[in-house]
Parts: C-alpha cells; structure tokens; sequence
C-alpha cells in the first residue's frame, strides 16, 4: 500500500483528500502545518507528498525546496487556491511534480498521483539499471523435468505466495538466483524490483553502503543521498547471493531488518520502514558456520524458514538433453546461425561427464561448441570439457623417470595448482574466501597463484 502525506491546513480540505485517497487505495496521513509535516517526511518516509501552498508557518515551496536541498527523491504535488503562471513555473523550477491549482477534480488529482508514482518507481528501477543490477528480467524459464527438479518446482509453487524468507542452498553453477527470480515472479510482489546483490563481490567495506545506503556527508566523498538495495527492493525482493560471505557486523543489522523490516541509511538518524522479502542463497554449509562461530546462529533461523535444496546436474543427467538443446537455441538466436543439432555420440560424452560446475558448466560448453561447429551438428570433438582435460594434461606432467622424491614432488605441486585453481572458480576468484576454504594466508594463496602462473 502506498502511503501519500497530504500537507493541508484546511481540516474540512484535508479530510476531503483523505478519504478520496483511502478509497484510492492509498494510506493517507496527514500534516497541518510544515514543521509537522517535515517531521512526519523523516519518520513516515511517504512514496508521494500534496502540500497546500499556503500554510500557517511555511509554504509548500520552502518545504519543497528543503527537500530537495536534503536530496529527497519523492515526489512533491503543490496546490493552491491562489494560482498562478509565475507560481507554477517557479514551483516546477524548483523540482514539484506537477501543481494544481484549487478548486480542483478528484479524478484529475488521482490521475496526476498515478502519474506521479509511476515516475518514482521508473527512478528507481533507472537507478538499478544504472548499476547494471538487472541483466535479464521477467519470469525465468527454467528447464528439466527430472524428478529432483520438479521437487523444486513445486516448493517455489508453494512458498511464493507466502512473504516467507527463503534460504536457497546448493552448490555453484546450479541456478540459484533463477529459482529466486522464479519465486519473486510467481509472488505478489512481481509487479515490484527484484534486486539481486552478492555478499562476495563486493569488499566488506563497501556492502553496508550498499545494502543500506547512505545520507550526504556521511563519510569522506558522500556527496549526496544514495538509496540502499533494501529501499531500492521496497515492496519487492531482494536475492542475497553468497550469504555466507556477510560479514558479523552486517548480519546483527540484517538481523534487525528481517525482524522489524527496518533500516538506516550509513550516517542517518531515522529508520526506514521498508516492506521487502528476503530470498538468501548459499553454496556452505551454513550450520557448520555457525558452529565455527562465523555465522550468526538466529540470524541462520531467520533466514532457514523455508530452506530449498537446488540439486547439482550430476544428481540430475536426464535434464542434460533438454538443457543442452535449450542453450543450443538460445545462442543459435545470439549468435544468428541456423540451430545445430547434438550428435549421439556428443551427448554421451555430456551425459557421461561428471559437471562439477554445474548447469553454468555446460551452457559454457555448448556455447564453445556452437562456435565451434562448422555443420549443421555438434560432433564430439566440438565438446571441449575443461577438467577432464587439466586432469590429463596434468598427469603427463608427472615425470615416471628419477628418483621418487623428484615424483612426489611434481606430483604435489600440480595437486595443489588444480586445487586451488578450482576453489578460486568456485568462489569466481574471491581470493579472502578462497584462502579460508584452502586453510592458507591471504599472502600464501596470492604467491601459490603467481607461483603456478594462475592469473
């Protein structure tokens, strides 16, 4: 429900607005004068403002011009029974919506609201798309019709409806945020942002930023307001990838949003009422986390209301077909070739490997062969598989001649080259995870990398 905040100190005009917006649909408070009302902005945090331009105290321009100097975003609608040319322009100079002069039509008044609303939300989805947080939108299309897969499918079915936070676990590769997108389109929410952000990517100092956003001044080059994921994801959901990667500080506050559904901004003083559903998703084990100490124990309850389990394509090899002619035909239209069919024999080699990476693995492996196959058909040596061929490249690297000494030393340092070349895959070359799953220093892992040429 949006909530608009009506600046009027007429009572008879105010309830008037009130109850033509409450039968709109809209959750109406009410301020009638402009101290009150400024108050109210910081701690109602309403989506749109209608303030009279005449008030006892201060008139709508000021308040709206302090708005703006605190670079609030919402949208501000000004109207008057004294209305002029001059007045109109300077409001809209200064940033108003739009101004409308009294006696207005109610009908008018909700048309210019609707208008006013939409154009927040397009602001902020703007905002996303800037940042290049949206790469694809509208419902996935997921594919397979094993049994582990339509298990999936029908707890997503079933849990979408709800507001239910959500803890998708599974290991990397296996399409955790396309379930979570699933879960987000199938809700009633969809109409709202999905706004994906992972805890991994982005360095431990600049996540709260992120997450929470921040006010101006509130650090050394915070040069104005910007709006946090959670206030970007209001009235919708926002996918926290890698959740396992928080850091303590920010899961006592995460803590705090999913229990109170509040925030606030890095160098605020007002919480934020937000209306947002948490999908987490995870490839640790999460309870091992806490029981090493570094994962919160009821942050892990908070967030494990309604575990779902994606199961890896080697549980699941009676998808790899359809799988494989869904990629086929996606990069057949990417790429404009006429579609190539699998041959037998290459899809044996596929239903025989072991895809450690997962459903990612082998959308990077057809798309390899497509660019790689001349014909009409992908041959099996088109079907280039990475581990498979590390592994056998690495055990001709062995030397059989020599002392043994001389083997087992060989032999450790391609054991360790391969090891920590698919834990840095794993964690797509998180190097501070990497070293903790290896065991190793930050400064151990970084010589191993230069020492085996891994860059």
């Amino acid at each position: 429900m949006e909530k608009v905040l009506v600046i009027e100190d007429k009572r008879s005009m105010a309830r008037m607005l009130q109850t033509g917006l409450e039968a709109e649909g809209y959750l109406c408070i009410v301020a009638y004068n402009g101290k009150e009302a400024l108050n109210m902005i910081d701690r109602e945090q309403p989506e749109l403002i209608i303030t009279d331009l005449k008030l006892p105290d201060m008139d709508g321009l000021t308040i709206l011009k302090q708005l703006r100097q605190q670079e609030v975003e919402t949208p501000v609608i000004i109207m008057t029974a004294f209305g002029s040319i001059e007045i109109a322009v300077e409001a809209i100079k200064e940033g108003a919506f739009d101004f409308v002069p009294k006696p207005f039509d109610m009908d008018h008044l909700l048309l210019i609201i609707r208008r006013a609303l939409d154009t927040r939300r397009l602001y902020r989805e703007n905002l996303l798309l800037k940042e290049e947080m949206a790469t694809h939108k509208g419902m996935p299309e997921i594919v397979g019709k094993s049994r582990a897969i339509a298990d999936v499918l029908e707890k997503v079915r079933k849990v979408a409806p709800a507001k239910t936070t959500v803890l998708l676990q599974g290991e990397s590769g296996t399409g955790k945020e396309l379930f979570a997108r699933a879960i987000h389109y199938m809700s009633p929410r969809a109409k709202g942002l999905f706004v994906p952000i992972n805890c991994a990517a982005i360095p431990r100092d600049l996540l709260e930023s992120e997450l929470f956003g921040y006010e101006k001044g509130a650090f050394t080059g915070a040069s104005h307001r910007k709006l946090g994921k959670f206030e970007l994801a209001h009235n919708g959901t926002i996918f926290l990838d890698e959740i396992s990667e928080l850091d303590t500080s920010l899961q006592a506050k995460l803590l705090r949003v999913l229990q109170d559904q509040i925030i606030e901004r890095i160098g605020g003083t007002t919480p934020v009422q937000i209306d947002v559903r948490v999908v987490a998703a995870t490839n640790s084990d999460l309870l091992r986390a806490v029981r090493e100490g570094r994962f919160r124990e009821d942050l892990f309850y908070r967030l494990n209301v309604f575990p779902i389990v994606i199961p890896p394509l080697r549980d699941r090899k009676e998808d790899i077909p359809a799988l494989s002619e869904y990629f086929i035909e996606r990069f057949s239209k990417e790429m404009k070739t006429k579609p190539r069919r699998l041959a037998p024999d290459a899809l044996k080699l596929l239903m025989q490997y072991d895809w450690k990476g997962n459903v990612r693995e082998l959308e990077n492996t057809i798309e390899r062969a497509m660019i790689l196959a001349d014909g009409d058909m992908i041959l099996p040596e088109h079907i280039t598989l990475m581990s498979i061929e590390r592994t056998s490249a690495s055990l001709e690297n062995i030397p059989m001649e020599g002392s043994l000494e001389e083997t087992t030393k060989a032999a450790i340092r391609i054991a360790e080259s391969e090891r920590i070349r698919r834990v840095l895959n794993e964690t797509r070359w998180n190097k501070t995870k990497a070293a903790e799953i290896l065991q190793v220093s930050y400064k151990t892992l970084l010589t191993k990398i230069k020492e085996y040429g891994l860059e």
